[in-house]
């Protein structure tokens, strides 16, 4: 409804025409994403930001990562790699990574792919190769004149190019926020769940807990738009 991480830092500015809309956590809830696209009816001239998160917990990872590959023909999509990305493509060629992956929702995603996914050795050789090329893809940060999107955190002190992966990926923001960046932008992240999106004046968190039955919500910095829709109302 209306309402250190080197060389990975690549380029990833923009100043485009169009709106510039960022999405919550999805973590695996495919149809939440249809429909809350539905609603924001993105068009050609307009930017898309996922901010990571796209699998794990939820149904059909595999189908949200579809989705967002679709939405790539639609309009501009820069997708931010979340931590349970990160750990999904880890678990790719690490024995002790896939461990990890599953404690931490990776069974769902397993099954999205391949419901025999456990008889062969829990591994992910059925996910096809654009999916991986799409996750490989998935950048640190996105930045706009007015804006920085990343998936969990950043130190105010640091240039984006210069930011640690960690916290990039698994900083949360629930009891301690961090200061203003040094560029003096809004920051909008998710990672750190909650009922609500919350605004800190300098940091902006639309995590929604869609992972956890809430909901996915979409964010227009520019305008202050929102736009959200019930996860458990269709899965």
């Amino acid at each position: 409804m209306p309402e250190n991480s080197s060389d990975e830092n690549r380029s990833t500015t923009g100043s485009r025409t169009g709106r510039v809309i960022a999405i919550g956590d999805i973590h695996g809830h495919s149809d939440a994403l249809r429909r809350l696209l539905d609603q924001i009816e993105p068009t050609i001239d307009d930017t898309v930001i996922p901010l990571g998160d796209y699998v794990n917990r939820g149904p059909d990872a595999r189908g949200v990562i579809q989705v967002l590959i679709e939405l790539g023909k639609q309009c501009r999509v820069f997708p931010i790699l979340g931590n349970h990305d990160e750990m999904m493509r880890d678990a790719r060629h690490d024995r002790h990574a896939m461990d990890r992956f599953r404690y931490d929702g990776g069974d769902e995603t397993l099954f999205s792919y391949s419901k025999d996914a456990w008889f062969h050795g829990s591994n992910l050789s059925y996910v096809p190769d654009d999916h991986w090329d799409f996750l490989d893809r998935c950048l640190p940060f996105y930045e706009t004149d007015d804006c920085i999107f990343t998936h969990a955190g950043y130190d105010p002190f640091l240039e984006m190019k210069d930011q640690p992966a960690r916290l990039l990926r698994w900083m949360g923001v629930s009891e301690h926020q961090p200061k203003k960046h040094r560029s003096g932008k809004l920051v909008v992240v998710g990672h750190t769940a909650d009922k609500s999106v919350r605004h800190w004046g300098h940091l902006l968190c639309i995590d929604t807990a869609c992972g956890f039955g809430g909901r996915l919500t979409a964010h227009e910095p520019a305008t202050g738009m929102s736009w959200w829709v019930d996860q458990t109302n269709a899965e």
